[in-house]
């Protein structure tokens, strides 16, 4: 998805926003089959979200009787290996990959698609279940992605010795007045937007996503400048818990975050701030392994997801926003104050939505990344 196709509003975006005290256990309408199952689901997805296991877990297993067996792990290139393996093993149902990357994992034969009879499509909020989204959703018109949060990865700076630009802009990343912590793929898109977005890009970045030519033609460039800024990186993160660390382990003053992470640092000096070129916006979801063996309890898990209640307690988990209707109903004054004050109607409409990537993209870019860490 990209920005010129987002169907969110300011309003669906603060309206997504979800609380992470008070949320009680979803009325989820559960079918009789898994009820009468009281069994469980393999559920990989990711570290560094406490309250999944410690609150949205057992609502879920107190609504349906079922059990979640969770294995938390730190990114998405971690969770495909370790689907890669399960496709041959089993031991797992669900995964929470994003919807740029679901199509590699599907055409890797990893996947099956979900039965909709079993699911409630219309609890998702307009344009992220349906939409320009919902066709990315979609292969040969069977769902195989459905929503769970959706957010944002931006700027978070220490406000008191951060050096920033006015406005602040991606190039702050890469100035030897900041310490960042650095997502390796992430800080290079950044590097090559930021190129695009001051005329030093021989073509549109955007092209790279498309094209695998210029793709290796305008990551060339990006890596080549971003190593001659390589020195100011104090940590490179992959999983919420290194980029906390490379701020409060590190003291990184800059970084390329995500929401989550501006979130947990707000009441420590740090701000969570879109750049001018844009935030980078990412939209999370669930997917079902082709061999899982807990189906329907996999269906119930994703529909409960879906509720007002569900949503709400996924995304505050996450801190990041919520993908059901009514979510609304159990907003935070202080979650919505936090994004707020970082996305007004202006920031809104710059998002950088992740464009769809294909698996021969991810290799490349992971090549990248590696020369971009071993330089």
């Amino acid at each position: 998805m990209t920005k010129s196709t987002s169907a969110f509003s300011r309003r669906r975006f603060l309206q997504g926003s979800a609380a992470g005290a008070g949320i009680l256990a979803a009325p989820a309408i559960i079918s009789s089959k898994a009820l009468a199952s009281s069994g469980e689901v393999n559920f990989v997805g990711w570290a560094g979200y406490p309250a999944l296991a410690e609150k949205v877990f057992p609502a879920f297993t107190a609504a349906t009787g079922i059990t979640v067996n969770f294995k938390e792990l730190p990114d998405q290139d971690t969770m495909f290996a370790e689907a890669k393996v399960a496709l041959e093993a089993g031991g797992i149902d669900v995964i929470e990959p994003t919807i740029d990357r679901w199509g590699g994992w599907n055409s890797n034969g990893l996947l099956a698609p979900f039965d909709e009879s079993k699911l409630a499509m219309d609890n998702y909020l307009p344009g992220l279940a349906d939409g320009s989204a919902g066709e990315r959703s979609r292969s040969e018109g069977a769902l195989f992605y459905v929503p769970s949060n959706w957010g944002t990865e931006s700027l978070v700076v220490n406000t008191a010795d951060a050096k920033l630009s006015t406005p602040p802009s991606l190039g702050d990343l890469f100035s030897p007045d900041n310490s960042v912590t650095l997502r390796p793929h992430s800080a290079l898109a950044a590097m090559g937007r930021w190129l695009d977005a001051t005329g030093k890009l021989p073509r549109p970045w955007m092209d790279g996503y498309t094209d695998m030519a210029a793709m290796v033609e305008l990551w060339d460039i990006a890596l080549a400048e971003a190593v001659k800024a390589k020195g100011n990186v104090v940590q490179w993160w992959s999983g919420e818990n290194e980029a906390n660390a490379g701020f409060v382990a590190n003291g990184a003053t800059a970084g390329l975050c995500w929401d989550s992470t501006g979130y947990n640092l707000r009441n420590d000096g740090f701000a969570y701030l879109a750049p001018v070129e844009g935030a980078f916006a990412w939209h999370q979801g669930f997917v079902m392994m082709k061999n899982a063996v807990n189906t329907d309890q996999a269906h119930e898990f994703v529909k409960f997801v879906s509720t007002a209640e569900g949503s709400a307690m996924w995304a505050a988990a996450f801190s990041s926003n919520a993908v059901g209707k009514g979510s609304a109903d159990f907003i935070d004054p202080e979650v919505s104050a936090y994004y707020t004050g970082t996305f007004n109607d202006d920031a809104l409409s710059k998002l950088w939505w992740w464009p769809e990537q294909s698996a021969e993209f991810i290799a490349k870019r992971t090549e990248y990344a590696d020369k971009y860490k071993a330089s």
